[in-house]
Parts: structure tokens; C-alpha cells; sequence
């Protein structure tokens, strides 16, 4: 989806001299034809009170890169495009069920959709100007590469151990950074931790707690999908300091 853009219009009235005599302003006229203005959006203009220029021009430029839509994924993208990220590739095969929305960034009438789908919806409700890239697909080792190859970051939001395992071996140091998670099952539990790889590659969660013995509700869920939210705009833009705009 392209960007929207609008186009001044030459000037209707040509300048006058101190004379009273008319002057044409053709250049003025042919510049203004030939350089679109693009509107600004009315979350990037509220973001201008946190951020500065510079910044959000360090989050417009980078693509990130999504493997899943579900509870992870789909919060994950919804907190990066609201802080400022305009730019994703989202690959998942999946389609939203019941049973997804206690969780995940989706309505009750997108019931049934594919979930890659949906969610470019959604981001693009927050600000029509972001550039979503979707596959519906399950990524594999033969694809992921492919997928994701025009990706700086990639975040690793899949259900499967097998699935987290394939992505961190594809992209951790291959990709500028990588982000994936372990245990946000149930209520309560252990707290949640970050450890980091250097500069390549952070891993959050409660590194214990596993759907498959408790159930994955919404609370510690969206904690680790904040938390590879914030882990890549740390790595975007650098520590958060005082002052810093």
C-alpha cells in the first residue's frame, strides 16, 4: 500500500512587482508540481511530542520482520507501529479462531480470517501509511530466508519449540539483530527475564512456565511481546536517556 501523498498545485496568482506589474512565477510553480508533499499521519504528528526527528526517521527506516500472528506476533507489531516502526514483513499460515482473541491483537468480526491478513488491517487502522508485506505460509528452512531477506530485524514469534529453534539457527547472527521468546503461560509465575547475546540478539520471558501444562492468557502474554517490542526499539534507536529528545 503506497503511502498517501499530495500534491500542491501551482500557484493560481502570479507574483506582482512594486509596480503593480505582473510577474509570472514559473519556477515557483514548476518546484511546486514537481516535489508531492506527504501528509503527515495523525500518529506520527503525535509522536513528534516524545520523539525527535531524527528518531523517528531511524524507526521509519528499518524493516522488521514478524514469523508469527498470533499472541506474540500480532502485540508485538501493534506496539512497534505504535512507537513509530512503519515498516514489516509478517509471515504466518494461520487463521484467527475463538479462541485467539482472549489474547491476541484481533475482533470478533475477523473471526475466520487469515490472521496475516487481519493484522495488516489492524496496523494500518493505527496509521494508513505503514507498509505491511504479508505471507500466509509456515515457514520453513527452506523459505525463512527468502521471507525475510529484506528484514534488519527479525522477531521470532512462534508457538512451536521446533519453530524457535529453526529461526534462531537461520537468522541469529546472520540478521543485525534477532529477538525470540520462551514461557509467558498462565497467571502469576515466575518473573519475567531478558538476556542478551551481545549486540546480535535478545531472548526474553520466564524461560519456564509452557502452554501445553497451562493456559496462555493475555497478561503475561503481551509482557513478553512488550518486551520484544522494546528490545527492538532499544536496538533502533539506543538507550532511553533523560532529556534525549
Amino acid at each position: 500500500m503506497k503511502e498517501d501523498v499530495g500534491v500542491s498545485a501551482p500557484g493560481q496568482d502570479s507574483g506582482r512587482c512594486p509596480e503593480g506589474g505582473l510577474v509570472p512565477n514559473v519556477l515557483h510553480d514548476a518546484l511546486e508540481a514537481m516535489s508531492p508533499v506527504v501528509e503527515e499521519s495523525t500518529l506520527r504528528s503525535g509522536l513528534r511530542r516524545y520523539l525527535s526527528a531524527a528518531q523517528l526517521e531511524r524507526l521509519e527506516a528499518v524493516t522488521v520482520g514478524i514469523a508469527g500472528a498470533g499472541g506474540l506476533g500480532s502485540n508485538c507489531a501493534m506496539m512497534l507501529a505504535r512507537s513509530g516502526v512503519r515498516r514489516f514483513v509478517i509471515a504466518d499460515h494461520d487463521s484467527i479462531e475463538a479462541s485467539n482473541l482472549n489474547r491476541q491483537f484481533f475482533f470478533e468480526d475477523q473471526v475466520g480470517r487469515s490472521k496475516v491478513a487481519a493484522l495488516r488491517d489492524n496496523l494500518q487502522a493505527i496509521d494508513a501509511g505503514i507498509k505491511v508485506t504479508i505471507h500466509r505460509m509456515e515457514l520453513t528452512e527452506a523459505n525463512v530466508d527468502a521471507v525475510f531477506e529484506d528484514c534488519a530485524i527479525v522477531v521470532e514469534a512462534l508457538d512451536a519449540v521446533e519453530g524457535k529453534k529453526m529461526l534462531a539457527e537461520a537468522f541469529m547472527g546472520r540478521k543485525e539483530f534477532f529477538v525470540s521468546a520462551s514461557g509467558m503461560a498462565g497467571w502469576g509465575g515466575p518473573d519475567m527475564r531478558t538476556r542478551r547475546i551481545r549486540d546480535v540478539a535478545v531472548f526474553v520471558g520466564d524461560f519456564a512456565s509452557d502452554i501445553a501444562s497451562m493456559p496462555p492468557m493475555a497478561p503475561r502474554v503481551t509482557m513478553v511481546a512488550a518486551m520484544q517490542a522494546d528490545a527492538v526499539i532499544n536496538h533502533i534507536l539506543g538507550p532511553c536517556r533523560p532529556e534525549q529528545k
